[in-house]
């Protein structure tokens, strides 16, 4: 078993170390000095800049004004002009988030072995940490803090932009996203799990016309959402799939709340079930490039992975005269990441023939956004279900060519 990292440092001329949680796989830093309330904000910045993290030692929420003001200070760095290339355009957006997250992930703060902020003022957050790193770690008796004189009582490091990240996820898990699909019930996501929060692509499932109500397949079936309003529509049976621990559990909870456990299993599998069905449903992730953070596994597909699986295994699984729904946005195709024929050639070369095609604009507010650097490609978005179905299958007179 891999060793969890840990993170070294010197306080009060002694070595101290604890366990470094990243949830985006960031290393723990090399370098960290001690910050208190008597910290400017520009001192802060100049370190994370240059690398060095700083553990937060004084009240909670000066650490959250630090940090504020850390980010208002990136913010009024001089921005570059994004190129004319729509392509290195989003190569430039997506390396300066990732400077941002860098560098704003250098405030640092403690946990200790319950998963508690041991820092005055500061919030309960241990029903948030547990939720996303695991149950705290019972308690050893030769950890007791008496036991070792001078030892650091720290259990672990988190940065503090992580930390507050967590703690709003666990309110989205709370509150639930309303789903307008499900008759105004709500879908409530967990850590690391994609929100549905863009419901343009959850009414396109929610009417297509079904192709049959015995059975379906939700491939990747996250929050379990796609499943949830399928079993509302009257599907008898739904066999949902995701390899992720996180999204099993968070689709088992979500259908048992909305009522339709009965209808929905939810699966273990990397793409289809066992057997086939008259209707399978994909929503993979929309833009082929590497993500890094786990939630981000949900958007960013590299290589079109989980897209050509789901085009090259769909026949197999599709009963006669079944059909597979794929939700897709053209983003990417927008940002010049994916040529729309090579989507075409894909379903060909899968031996799929497109039945009909249903569009629909999106209504979230990046879209209208000027001042977004991809704002071009995000007005020009488009999402899609294609009914794709066996190029050697009957075909309805309700179909209609793909390119419509």
């Amino acid at each position: 078993m891999n060793q969890p990292p840990v993170v070294e440092w010197t306080e009060a001329d002694q070595a101290r170390s604890a366990r470094w949680r990243s949830e985006n796989g960031a290393p723990p830093p090399r370098r960290v000095v001690i910050a208190d309330d008597r910290t400017k904000a520009d001192d802060a910045y100049k370190l994370a800049c240059e690398g060095t993290a700083l553990l937060w030692r004084g009240d909670f929420h000066n650490a959250r004004q630090l940090l504020t003001a850390m980010t208002r200070r990136i913010d009024r760095r001089p921005r570059r002009t994004p190129p004319a290339d729509v392509t290195q355009a989003f190569h430039q957006h997506r390396a300066a988030q990732n400077q941002r997250a860098r560098i704003l992930g250098m405030l640092l703060v403690p946990l200790d072995a319950t998963l508690a902020v041991p820092l005055h003022r500061a919030p309960d957050v241990r029903e948030a940490c547990a939720r996303a790193y695991g149950p705290a770690e019972p308690a050893r008796e030769e950890a007791a803090p008496e036991a070792a004189e001078g030892a650091d009582p720290t259990a672990s490091l988190v940065s503090l932009r992580e930390l507050l990240g967590l703690i709003g996820a666990n309110e989205w898990r709370r509150k639930g996203v309303d789903i307008p699909a499900l008759g105004g019930d709500r879908i409530h996501p967990h850590y690391g799990v994609f929100s549905p929060a863009r419901g343009e692509y959850v009414d396109l499932v929610a009417e297509a016309p079904l192709p049959s109500r015995e059975l379906a397949f939700d491939i990747g079936t996250g929050t379990g959402v796609l499943a949830s309003v399928l079993a509302r529509r009257g599907v008898r049976r739904i066999v949902a799939t995701d390899q992720d621990p996180r999204a099993l559990a968070c689709a088992r909870e979500n259908t048992q709340r909305l009522g339709v456990a009965g209808q929905v299993e939810v699966v273990e599998a990397d793409l289809f079930p066992a057997g086939r069905a008259p209707l399978v449903v994909c929503n993979p992730p929309w833009v082929p490039a590497k993500p890094t953070s786990p939630v981000e596994h949900a958007v960013y597909d590299p290589g079109n992975r989980m897209l050509l699986g789901f085009l090259s295994g769909l026949g197999a699984h599709l009963t006669p005269d079944g059909e597979g729904w794929l939700i897709l946005s053209d983003f990417a195709e927008h940002l010049g990441l994916r040529a729309h024929t090579a989507l075409l050639d894909a379903i060909a070369a899968a031996g799929l023939t497109v039945l009909e095609r249903l569009d629909i604009t999106p209504r979230h507010p990046r879209a209208r956004d000027t001042s977004d650097p991809l704002h071009v490609a995000r007005a020009a978005e488009v999402t899609s279900l294609w009914r794709l179905g066996c190029a050697d299958g009957d075909a309805s007179d309700s179909r209609r060519d793909g390119e419509g």
